[in-house]
């Protein structure tokens, strides 16, 4: 099946945290799984952006390498950025390898690219007046303050389990590999890219400078999608369907939301800030800018379904 420049809707996949593991050996079995999912829609014509998530693992590296410095003394700090960046590298290793491994199992002639991408925040997002995310390991109070003179990170107190480093959430400006990614998908590559939201960097008069931060990789990946033109918006979640009332007797799935149905929904507090509502934000964002797109929340079982218009909850301008 070669791939033809200009074949096919282009489709930018927001993969959630069920979609990988919390450690190498857990996400190499799970990745297999994803792949296949995201085959299916390739094996249909569609080109495919793929963007992930990369809490659990950026976490991982971070308090591995915390830990290992404040064990031996020796061990060099890792900033944040890079270790967002280190996180980038070894999932989009596990996501790129197993996609490749199913086309090629198929017989369909493409082959992957992972970018390691950088996104562009402002030093005036009111986010950074207020980091909130927590990262790394926990720290006792002295060995908090004596990291944050060391350092200038900002360290705060974590529901009586310790100190922690906080970073700010701000919003995502621009990706920096953005025709790089571009230039891979129309020569028919499968790209994986935006981990994590990528690694957030100020744009500076001599070049760029990475900021211990934390992108939402959904608003991310409604960036991109944006850029790009793309047809759709797949945010994967746990769920099939968007949901209203969620939890309650008269709980109801969503088929379809116009943007005007969305911000109601908003309006009455129908999403819960930790999971759904920057989802249908994300979703916004990208209607905001292309119009013409439609935006899906759903499972990743189900996202050649609803691709094809079976399941999902589809949001629309109109």
């Amino acid at each position: 099946m070669p791939y033809k420049k200009g074949d096919g809707q282009s489709v930018v996949i927001a993969l959630g945290g069920n979609a990988l593991g919390n450690t190498p050996a857990e996400q190499l079995g799970l990745v297999k799984h994803t792949a296949a999912c995201i085959v299916d829609l390739v094996a249909e014509g569609v080109n495919v952006i793929v963007s992930h998530g990369n809490g659990p693992q950026v976490g991982m590296i971070k308090n591995a390498c915390d830990f290992a410095a404040a064990r031996d003394g020796k061990t060099p700090d890792i900033p944040f950025p890079e270790a967002g960046a280190m996180s980038q590298g070894y999932i989009g290793y596990h996501l790129s390898q197993a996609i490749l491994n199913e086309v090629r199992r198929r017989g369909i002639d493409r082959s992957t690219a992972n970018v390691i991408t950088q996104t562009v925040v402002s030093p005036d997002d009111p986010a950074f007046e207020n980091p909130t995310k927590p990262v790394g390991a926990f720290l006792t109070e002295e060995e908090a303050k004596a990291k944050a003179a060391e350092t200038g990170y900002v360290y705060k107190e974590d529901a009586g389990r310790g100190w922690r480093q906080v970073v700010a959430s701000p919003k995502p400006e621009r990706i920096v590999e953005f025709d790089a990614i571009r230039d891979l998908v129309e020569a028919g590559y499968i790209v994986v890219s935006t981990g994590g939201g990528g690694v957030p960097v100020f744009e500076r008069e001599g070049g760029y400078e990475g900021v211990p931060a934390v992108i939402d990789k959904d608003r991310s990946s409604a960036r991109m999608a944006a850029d790009f033109g793309a047809d759709a918006l797949i945010i994967l979640t746990a769920v099939e369907k968007v949901c209203i009332n969620f939890n309650k007797p008269d709980q109801e799935e969503l088929d379809r939301m116009s943007v005007a149905d969305a911000e109601r929904y908003i309006e009455e507090g129908q999403f819960a800030p930790g999971s759904m509502l920057p989802k249908v934000q994300a979703c916004l964002e990208y209607l905001a800018d292309c119009p013409s797109g439609k935006a899906i929340v759903t499972s990743l079982e189900k996202a050649k379904d609803a691709i094809e218009g079976k399941t999902g909850t589809v949001i629309t301008v109109d």
